[in-house]
């Protein structure tokens, strides 16, 4: 039994992470404002007295105290909106850089030995190598949200090799799944909601990229934890295929009942400023150590869209 913290473990993929944790017999804390997250993503286990709960910003200070005795932090905590990076990249440096920074100062003041962050694949910007391994160079992100993820992986890097921690750094694909509140999916539900005979799809409708369930992005990461153990462990997480967003489109117009939907189109190759059209991951080096992916994009993307829809 070990004793983690998970900042951002009220969130999307936090809250994952959270119940992988109790049914493991950890001894949980969740350190979140809920700015992105809710309280009922852990009801179950804050009713049960299974996970302990702080309200607050990493920004702000008080919690750094409750890492006392912590045998390892979970930091999923970010501003993930690429988009908005663009107009604002303020609240991206700040949610993302400084406060993995504190993370990093608490964790070394507390003597908190692990780490596990959650990066993305934004980091690699317009790959030429497909699937892209994590040996790609150069890193050349084109958004301000990938730059701040880059960032927070060099502190991290510098923190284990300073003063005797160990991370694993995971560069994550589109992770899709029950309780998301952003994305392609949660964004094409909405809007066929508010007009069920046309839909609106950001860019061309060619972007094609690697989606993959939540739960088996969680067991990845519990995977590489318990299979690798240098000072700094980074591995990619995805699936090992792709999908086009008009097929997730038809997916999820097909699944809401709808047919004949049209599809109007903005932009052009990219869907905004920064946006990636072209992304998956090679896995081969979580697959060395034994993982096995266990679902397509497709799959992923159908799971996805009818635990939204429920």
């Amino acid at each position: 039994m070990m004793f983690c913290i998970v900042t951002g473990g009220a969130g999307f993929i936090g809250s994952h992470v959270v119940d992988a944790l109790v049914a493991a017999g950890d001894d949980v804390l969740v350190i979140d404002d809920c700015s992105a997250g809710t309280t009922e993503n852990l009801a179950g286990h804050l009713a049960s007295g299974r996970v302990a709960f702080i309200g607050q910003n990493l920004l702000d200070d008080g919690w750094q105290r409750h890492l006392e005795g912590g045998d390892r932090v979970y930091h999923i905590a970010a501003d993930p909106d690429v988009r908005q990076s663009a107009m604002t990249p303020d609240s991206q440096m700040k949610n993302n850089v400084i406060a993995t920074y504190r993370v990093l100062e608490a964790m070394r003041a507390y003597g908190v030995p692990d780490l596990v962050f959650t990066s993305t694949s934004t980091v690699y910007g317009d790959a030429t190598v497909i699937p892209t391994p994590e040996t790609y160079t150069p890193l050349e992100p084109i958004s301000v949200y990938g730059a701040t993820k880059l960032a927070c992986e060099a502190l991290i890097s510098s923190y284990c090799h300073s003063f005797d921690m160990r991370a694993w750094i995971y560069r994550f694909a589109n992770i899709i799944g029950e309780r998301s509140n952003h994305g392609v999916i949660w964004d094409f539900i909405r809007k066929l909601r508010e007009n069920p005979q046309e839909l609106e799809i950001l860019g061309d409708g060619r972007q094609t990229k690697s989606y993959l369930e939540v739960g088996e992005c969680v067991r990845a990461v519990q995977f590489g934890i318990a299979h690798a153990g240098d000072p700094v462990n980074i591995f990619n997480i995805g699936s090992e295929d792709w999908i086009d967003v008009v097929a997730i489109a038809d997916i999820v117009a097909g699944e809401m009942g709808l047919s004949d939907v049209r599809y109007r189109f903005t932009g052009g190759e990219r869907g905004w400023v920064g946006d990636v059209p072209r992304m998956q991951l090679s896995v081969e080096r979580l697959k060395d150590l034994g993982w096995r992916c266990g679902t397509s994009s497709e799959e992923s993307v159908r799971a996805a869209a009818r635990a939204m829809l429920e």
